[in-house]
């Protein structure tokens, strides 16, 4: 599952319009989109490569880049980490966990600073803990966007504070939000806290949906001024037979905190009434057994290197139609999960999904007698 949503996430595959046959919702939002995180694609969006100051929500990479260094054991949840009068001096007048130059804090307790109450001296001080020094710690920030994928994204700094060279997409932020769950689930659970305190000072979690809607378990909110209201929310709710489902859903540029949760539950509500997802195959099935040419063996499996799961329209599954288109003639040394054809979900004549097809299996050369007879077998073929 891991692989196939890396994989598919990577391009965020979105259903075709000749498939979507469910209205989109209307959004009250300059910019929004909900990712079934589950088969990678998106369901519906408005203007979601379009560029958004992501205020707070810079956040999550905060946290991706300090998993990171968790994971690889530069850091431990257990670390105590010295706080600098830049970290204690962060805008005032922003939010903040109220962290103390006087007073270590641990590497748990300012990811939940970070995450939780949203704080911005927690965002310095873990970016410090990290790499030495914001500066730097922003470089690890814009080389994990990079590698993810995330081309309509840069940032400016650990926090979210406005930045003219602090912006993103609900698309890039949808893929960053399911790398973090993919990646780190253990210390995703972070994001479904509701309430923390630090220096006897209670915050609540600003996801009001944690509360709403039992389903929910994070992800993160924004606010400034220039931006308006954000927010990405993921919610697991029953898949049928075939276990849980997940959603997440991006709200940007709403007029308010209540109007962010609103149009959030909105979106998730809107997915899980009108959309399943499908198994379409498993890791390692064979979907077919093509002649090999020139080969030590006279055919080969194909298939996926991972399952393969699609979300469609209620009622659509059973109209799903499977057309493989292969590279033939199939000629051999073929390499273990080397390309050979594509497969094409078709509904009502027309493509959903566009899926690559591999070799399960290596087929070596013949010899030299079984390549010279397939060569005259080409010939009058």
């Amino acid at each position: 599952m891991k692989k196939l949503i890396a994989a598919v996430a990577a391009s965020l595959l979105t259903i075709s319009a000749s498939a979507q046959t469910v209205p989109a919702p209307q959004i009250a939002a300059k910019s929004w989109l909900l990712l079934d995180a589950t088969s990678g694609q998106v369901i519906a969006a408005q203007d979601p490569n379009t560029r958004i100051e992501p205020a707070s929500l810079t956040k999550i990479m905060t946290a991706y880049v300090t998993f990171q260094a968790i994971r690889d054991k530069k850091l431990a949840l257990n670390t105590m980490v010295n706080v600098s009068p830049r970290a204690w001096k962060v805008d005032s007048s922003s939010s903040k966990m109220f962290i103390d130059p006087a007073t270590p804090v641990s590497v748990d307790d300012l990811l939940h600073g970070l995450m939780v109450q949203s704080g911005n001296d927690a965002a310095v001080a873990l970016a410090e803990a990290v790499a030495g020094d914001e500066g730097t710690f922003v470089v690890l920030m814009n080389r994990e966007a990079q590698r993810m994928g995330l081309k309509n994204t840069r940032f400016a700094n650990p926090h979210g504070l406005p930045s003219p060279d602090n912006f993103s997409t609900a698309n890039d932020l949808a893929r960053l939000a399911s790398n973090v769950i993919r990646d780190f689930p253990e210390f995703y659970k972070i994001d479904s806290v509701k309430q923390f305190t630090y220096n006897k000072i209670t915050q609540q979690n600003r996801n009001r949906l944690l509360w709403l809607d039992p389903t929910v378990d994070g992800m993160k909110t924004g606010h400034t001024e220039s931006s308006g209201y954000s927010m990405i929310a993921s919610a697991r709710r029953p898949n049928g037979a075939s276990g849980q489902r997940r959603l997440i859903s991006v709200v940007s540029g709403a007029s308010s905190d209540g109007v962010r949760t609103q149009e959030s539950q909105k979106l998730l509500n809107w997915g899980f009434q009108n959309f399943d997802t499908v198994k379409l195959y498993s890791k390692g099935q064979p979907i077919a057994t093509p002649e090999v040419w020139k080969g030590a063996q006279s055919n080969v499996k194909i298939g996926f290197t991972n399952d393969i799961l699609v979300t469609v329209p209620k009622g659509v599954a059973g109209k799903l139609k499977p057309v493989l288109e292969r590279k033939d003639p199939l000629m051999a040394p073929l390499a273990r999960n080397g390309r050979v054809g594509t497969l094409r979900m078709m509904v009502d004549n027309k493509p959903l999904l566009v899926l690559p097809v591999v070799a399960l299996e290596e087929v070596q050369e013949a010899s030299i007698f079984g390549r010279a007879w397939d060569s005259v077998r080409l010939m009058v073929k």
